[in-house]
């Protein structure tokens, strides 16, 4: 969304939050993935639509198109380009705590949407969207009653700020000075011949 900033303290907090997700493998956007292709440090695109894991087909369109604003494609990659709605499947999936409130949030914004639109959230007008949303995002155009939904946005932009900056896009975005090394230098190679995605490995545990 226009005016949705991302200062680099927040970028890397969530990049520490994120961690984890590198020890997980159904990312194949994600920078923690070994190169396909040493030489280009690319990974090839997936050749088949994503199926979410824990959302609904209606609610992951829903977090697609809320990630979509979020940080949209304004010439540079965004949410969209770096698979950020499918990381929020993927965590928020793993992750009991957080499953209630993006359930209450995704259903809380389709029933304001239905209020104003007569419509879902993802069935309303983008430049609709945006205007439901800003009055979450902005404090000085809060509307009062709308607490919940500020709450979920919040969540929300979190998440996918945190999946954009896991990213390779969202790394090369803030000059990430490690990207090249990880990308373009594999000396050892890939310990992961069979499974370059790291779609099958297990989360470590300590």
């Amino acid at each position: 969304m226009a005016g949705q900033n991302f200062e680099r303290r927040e970028i890397l907090r969530v990049l520490s939050l994120a961690a984890a997700a590198g020890q997980f493998g159904v990312f194949e956007r994600w920078a923690f993935a070994c190169p396909d292709h040493p030489d280009s440090g690319l990974v090839p695109a997936p050749t088949t639509p994503y199926k979410p894991s824990f959302f609904t087909a209606e609610e992951y369109e829903t977090v697609e198109v809320l990630a979509d604003l979020i940080i949209p494609n304004d010439g540079r990659a965004g949410a969209k380009d770096a698979g950020a709605s499918e990381f929020i499947d993927f965590m928020v999936g793993s992750d009991p705590a957080v499953q209630t409130r993006f359930r209450f949030g995704l259903a809380w914004l389709d029933a304001r949407a239905r209020y104003f639109h007569r419509a879902p959230f993802r069935e309303v007008a983008r430049e609709l969207q945006i205007e439901l949303l800003s009055h979450l995002a902005y404090k000085d155009i809060y509307r009062a009653g709308e607490e919940e939904g500020r709450e979920f946005f919040e969540l929300m932009r979190e998440y996918t700020v945190m999946g954009f900056y896991t990213s390779r896009a969202g790394l090369e975005e803030i000059g990430f000075p490690g990207l090249k090394q990880m990308w373009d230098h594999d000396p050892m190679g890939c310990p992961h011949e069979d499974d370059r995605e790291h779609a099958r490995l297990k989360p470590v545990v300590e």
